[in-house]
């Protein structure tokens, strides 16, 4: 389960596939809090930049027992020896103390993309073109998130500008505390379906901390040991064994679906 971060939280989610649909909106609301910029019309799912993809996925089996789910997945947030850090030559990617969350820092970023070659997750995208907007959008621009520049590598950072305007709040009111509903990613407040829970995981009386503690939840790839922050729930058995593979080419194949 792994250990509480030094003076601070273990900030994390619980994700539902049996809830999730598919539909996106994590994505879009992502994109449109991090100021993500809309790719060019060449771009692919290798040049394209997005925080979290919803990946689709299937049982493998013939009709009728066939069946789909969908999974999304973003930056796993790592514990304190996550591969990204590890090899990273501008200690441009570092573990925050207080939060728990793998943070990257896009002035110190060179480039080189080993963090992305590190990642076991394929959650991380680079940079690929200097971002741009069509003309009018710009008005939309979250002002509490600096746009990255062209040649960097980015992540999902639990939306840190949310983090640190609850922080604000906070102090204005004598408080060290969050409370629990003041600090909420946006592809959490944005799923219809309430797939995607999110607290501090160290918190046994948050609904994530009780969630990972009943034994339902699991995560990716856990046989290499990142000691990730984002856990999964299902019914399903072939998709909590599907989790924990190391992905052929026939089922990647049925991933990018």
């Amino acid at each position: 389960m792994g250990s509480k971060q030094k003076n601070g939280s273990r900030f994390g989610m619980v994700i539902d596939l049996d809830r999730c649909t598919g539909c996106g909106s994590c994505m879009v609301a992502c994109a449109v809090e991090n100021n993500i910029p809309p790719g060019p019309l060449d771009a692919n799912e290798r040049t394209g930049n997005t925080w979290i993809r919803v990946q689709k996925v299937d049982s493998g089996l013939p009709f009728p027992q066939a069946q789909t789910a969908f999974v999304p997945v973003t930056c796993q947030q790592c514990g304190d020896h996550a591969p990204c850090v590890a090899v990273c030559p501008q200690n441009a990617v570092e573990v925050d103390p207080e939060t728990g969350v793998v943070g990257q820092i896009p002035e110190r970023c060179l480039g080189c993309r080993y963090c992305m070659t590190a990642c076991p997750y394929h959650a991380r995208s680079f940079n690929w073109w200097d971002p741009t907007w069509p003309a009018g959008m710009e008005q939309t621009l979250n002002p509490d998130v600096s746009p990255r520049m062209r040649g960097v590598a980015e992540k999902c950072n639990f939306c840190h500008g949310r983090y640190h305007a609850a922080k604000a709040k906070a102090a204005l009111e004598g408080r060290r505390e969050l409370r629990g509903e003041e600090y909420v990613p946006a592809c959490v407040e944005a799923c219809p379906a309430g797939a995607i829970r999110f607290g501090d995981l160290s918190d046994e009386t948050t609904a994530v901390g009780q969630a990972i503690r009943d034994g339902s939840a699991f995560r990716l790839l856990e046989s290499v040991r990142t000691d990730p922050k984002i856990y999964y729930r299902t019914e399903r058995p072939w998709l909590r064994q599907l989790a924990g593979k190391r992905l052929g080419k026939q089922e990647k194949e049925s991933v990018r679906g």
